[in-house]
């Protein structure tokens, strides 16, 4: 990962370590071939690709981030790298019961309740922070399984649509890690040129 204020020094350096690049955009991908061989996958953020690719990533946007892991949720608005407003928050869900019988079934079914009061409140909060303002895209982060619950909320329909990217791997949603979401960041894969 790249900062876009990072990656006109990145795309410098890997062809001053490379040699001249040429370049190919698939729709999704910038894929930079070296005269060495050498290539370099680059994730289009927020695609598609609207000219350079530098100005593209390094546009200003407004961005709905929001991250879910079970018993933590948080959403924030950025524009640009500025985070505009947020709100965090955390529920209570037990971890699994290794028991066996009716406590078990019992304690299952109360875990399964904290899940469901979990989610429900992390889309409450989805709702409240990032619906009221226009956004370019939304970013997503966390559990997979838990974002997803939380998206599959029919009030957060409109934001369906806007997410993009890959799922940030963040740890508990706290506030600083909110503020620090690598949610604009330029994703890129490089491929050492073939060995001869």
């Amino acid at each position: 990962m790249v900062s876009p204020e990072r990656l006109p020094r990145w795309l410098e350096g890997f062809a001053e370590r490379h040699g001249t690049t040429t370049s190919e955009y698939d729709g999704t991908t910038v894929t930079l071939t070296a005269a060495d061989g050498a290539r370099a996958l680059v994730e289009v953020p927020f695609p598609p690709l609207s000219g350079d690719l530098v100005a593209h990533a390094q546009r200003d946007r407004t961005v709905g981030v929001l991250l879910v892991r079970l018993g933590g949720h948080a959403a924030g608005v950025f524009r640009g790298p500025r985070l505009v407003t947020s709100k965090v928050g955390s529920r209570q869900v037990h971890g699994r019961s290794a028991a066996g019988g009716w406590s078990q079934q019992r304690f299952a079914r109360r875990r399964e309740g904290q899940v469901a009061v979990a989610l429900r409140s992390a889309a409450d909060v989805a709702v409240r922070i990032l619906l009221p303002h226009v956004l370019d895209a939304v970013v997503v982060g966390g559990e997979r399984t838990a974002v997803e619950a939380v998206l599959a909320d029919r009030r957060l329909e409109p934001l369906r649509p806007l997410v993009t990217g890959r799922l940030l791997d963040v740890p508990d949603p706290r506030q600083a890690v909110l503020e620090k979401a690598p949610y604009r960041d330029v994703w890129i894969r490089v491929i050492d040129p073939p060995a001869l």
